[in-house]
């Protein structure tokens, strides 16, 4: 698989020196994630990690009477399963399969090794470790101090950049669900949206429409967390 190829997969494989990209890849699997696949439950052994390609998975904090609250999400720019590297070797958290599409496999214990040489592939997993804190950080501000629909507008923008196309198959009661807000008024933001000609909504397919007018109405949590991932993962000669 040539750069360019890989530039369309996956970011981190993506801007892998050849040395580290030759090890790791002969023991990256591709598999399917339906929609709703539960990937990781909260405290379970990391024995694999996985690399969305056009796949996007949600981490879920899972409060004590089961409500999900979404903390953050990875697609195409990264990983699923940092507690691996990070030293607690287990989720504290849910993962789940929110837009299906495909990723690649990899042995944990593959990319711990990889991880434990100290080289690029340390350095860039610990960059994207700091993005997606950011993120996490971010959802609780978004979550707390911002509307309905500013919140819907920052989740769309960032799932479609985790994505090749700016579309996304799940329903509203999924979104509110994500979101932690009730599917009532889920609906009604949903259709302010559409209203405005943000996003077009059918059934169980949602449509962004106008991704500059979905930027303008969006609070300022999108940007901050665009620009951390832009910044801590840059091409392969910063690495």
């Amino acid at each position: 698989m040539t750069n360019e190829h890989r530039a369309k997969e996956n970011h981190l494989l993506s801007v892998l020196p050849d040395a580290e990209w030759a090890r790791l890849a002969a023991h990256l699997v591709p598999v399917n994630m339906p929609l709703g696949q539960v990937v990781y439950e909260s405290d379970a052994n990391v024995e694999n990690v996985y690399f969305p390609r056009t796949a996007v998975v949600s981490m879920l904090h899972l409060m004590h009477d089961g409500t999900p609250a979404e903390i953050a999400i990875v697609g195409n720019e990264g990983l699923v399963g940092i507690a691996l590297f990070m030293g607690g070797e287990t989720m504290p958290n849910r993962a789940i399969v929110q837009s299906a599409g495909q990723a690649y496999r990899l042995d944990a214990r593959i990319l711990k090794e990889e991880f434990d040489r100290a080289g690029p592939v340390q350095r860039l997993l610990l960059r994207y470790t700091q993005a997606l804190i950011t993120q996490m950080a971010q959802t609780v501000v978004c979550n707390q101090h911002h509307s309905m629909d500013q919140q819907m507008c920052r989740w769309l923008l960032l799932s479609v950049d985790r994505l090749p196309l700016d579309e996304q198959k799940m329903t509203v009661e999924l979104i509110a669900n994500m979101l932690g807000i009730p599917r009532a008024g889920m609906t009604e933001v949903a259709m302010k949206l559409q209203d405005a000609g943000l996003v077009r909504c059918s059934g169980n397919h949602v449509e962004v429409l106008d991704r500059p007018g979905l930027e303008k109405r969006a609070c300022e949590c999108y940007g901050v967390v665009k620009r951390e991932f832009d910044r801590l993962l840059p091409d392969i000669q910063a690495i």
